[in-house]
């Protein structure tokens, strides 16, 4: 299953993804920041889990699942440079504004803006096309409600 979707996703000219394998996939850059700082906080799992049950309307039991399914797909998937653009190519820019708010929410989960999770995001938003202007904008919205 992943090894078709990493295929498609690594494709030459990737195709659009269909809904349930862009999520899986945003979900699982979700994880891969999570993961940058060598430290996969339970706060940032279940910060992971809040946004996606959120995002796409799932129970608790789908949510724990899509979170697994994800951790395996970040852990089988390419470099993050590989794997952000081709996620740029596949889901559309709204979608990727949405998921870098979200990144920052996991990067501001654990209360520290930790170097390593900072870097990796500000690498990340221009690999998924989102401007300067518009990922600073959603670092901002997710400030404000973490205040």
């Amino acid at each position: 299953m992943f090894a078709d979707l990493l295929k498609r996703l690594t494709a030459p000219a990737p195709e659009p993804l269909p809904y349930d394998d862009a999520r899986l996939a945003l979900t699982a850059l979700l994880v891969r920041i999570a993961r940058s700082d060598g430290d996969y906080a339970q706060i940032e799992a279940d910060r992971i889990d809040q946004l996606i049950a959120h995002r796409y309307a799932l129970g608790q039991t789908e949510t724990k699942a899509l979170r697994t399914e994800a951790e395996i797909l970040e852990s089988e998937a390419p470099d993050t440079v590989r794997f952000t653009r081709a996620i740029k190519d596949a889901v559309p820019y709204d979608d990727r504004v949405g998921v870098v708010e979200a990144l920052w929410a996991i990067v501001l989960a654990d209360g520290e803006r930790d170097e390593e999770e900072d870097a990796l995001l500000r690498m990340v938003s221009p690999m998924l096309g989102v401007n300067d202007r518009d990922s600073n904008l959603a670092r901002k919205r997710v400030e404000d409600a973490l205040s």
